[in-house]
């Protein structure tokens, strides 16, 4: 039995806002993970399951990786930094805007600017995120929102209010294939496969009902998890045998990258994925931080102050050690307890630094 997490009325006001429009756009935030895509695009297939006369379009800042282009409906996706106009005329004409796996508009680059214009005039928005709100940044004031931090991924709880609405409503249809697919997809790639953030037991009666509906795990795993180069395996060496800095005393492992090094191995969009999780399987090392350093997209111009340089950070934890307040807190970022990141706009060396210098105030000793 799958709990109840939202209300009648909040239920009603979704169902409404989805029946009383015609044009609408989902969002999901910078460098789409799956998780990203799975609610985003699940969301797009329900909607237009249900609803087909419905125009529905999924945009998102800036490319995704090679390994998640096999996704339902991937192929159809508004990619902002690639085409500009059509995103900005889509949002311009949307009479209702969803935003999947994000609640600040910073997460969106330049798109976040139209989002608030368009919020601001009065276009209703339906949040769904996972991530905790920043209370002075966040939009989630502002619009219908199902924030819930205790959610593993945006795509679970997009799975929870899809099988709400059709419960409460004859209008609302069951999850179709391509839906569940979707979903299925970005619970486990923000689980890391099951292995983090998922030991309840109300995840795996969603997976079961999932499967019941059709959707392939293993083939989902193999897409997605078996699908890289030859050029990211070697990049992984590299990082394991010439970039892993292990701090003993705070069972903490370090890697970064510089673009230099990370064009050595042909790096594409979604090579650096799983990176950061390499050092936990070393015994005594709980923490795991990895940075590489990427030029600023024209979706972030307004976010780096100037800088031409950012630093994305990813880390990870085991047990009862947070990341997400070390990410917020040094790099204005956050996430789960176990596996957070955050962006900085400067120079990988500087990142590096305030890294070094602020670990031992946040990871533990035992």
């Amino acid at each position: 039995m799958i709990s109840k997490i939202f209300t009648s009325e909040e239920l009603n006001q979704v169902q409404s806002l989805i029946a009383h429009a015609s044009q609408i756009v989902i969002l999901s935030h910078m460098s789409p993970d799956g998780d990203a895509m799975g609610s985003s695009l699940g969301f797009r297939h329900w909607i237009k399951g249900c609803m087909p006369e419905k125009e529905v379009t999924n945009i998102v800042p800036n490319s995704f990786p090679s390994f998640l282009h096999w996704m339902p409906g991937a192929k159809d996706i508004v990619v902002y930094e690639q085409q500009s106009e059509e995103a900005n005329r889509k949002m311009q004409e949307a009479d209702l805007i969803i935003c999947t796996d994000f609640n600040e508009p910073k997460r969106i680059g330049s798109v976040g600017t139209i989002l608030v214009e368009r919020i601001n005039a009065g276009t209703p928005c339906i949040v769904i995120d996972h991530h905790i709100v920043a209370a002075e940044k966040s939009i989630v004031h502002q619009t219908l929102a199902f924030v819930r931090p205790q959610s593993p991924s945006a795509s679970e709880l997009v799975y929870r209010l899809i099988v709400a609405c059709q419960e409460t409503s004859n209008q609302m249809c069951p999850i179709n294939l391509d839906a569940a697919t979707c979903l299925y997809t970005g619970m486990m790639t923000d689980t890391g496969n099951f292995s983090f953030n998922s030991n309840y037991a109300e995840m795996y009666e969603i997976i079961a009902n999932l499967v019941r509906l059709g959707v392939n795990k293993d083939q989902c795993y193999n897409q997605t998890f078996n699908a890289y180069t030859a050029d990211r395996m070697r990049l992984m060496g590299y990082c394991l045998e010439k970039k892993m800095r292990i701090f003993p005393e705070y069972h903490l492992a370090f890697i970064y990258l510089s673009r230099r090094e990370l064009y050595r191995f042909n790096f594409q969009s979604g090579d650096a994925e799983g990176i950061v999780n390499l050092p936990l399987q070393i015994k005594d090392v709980y923490y795991s931080c990895f940075m590489r350093e990427d030029k600023v997209s024209p979706s972030e111009v307004e976010l780096a102050g100037g800088s031409k340089i950012k630093v994305k950070i990813s880390m990870r934890s085991q047990g009862n050690r947070p990341v997400n307040t070390f990410c917020h807190d040094i790099f204005g970022g956050g996430g789960h307890m176990n596996a957070s990141g955050g962006e900085y706009y400067g120079s990988l060396t500087e990142a590096a630094q305030r890294f070094i210098e602020s670990y031992s105030k946040y990871c533990k000793r035992d």
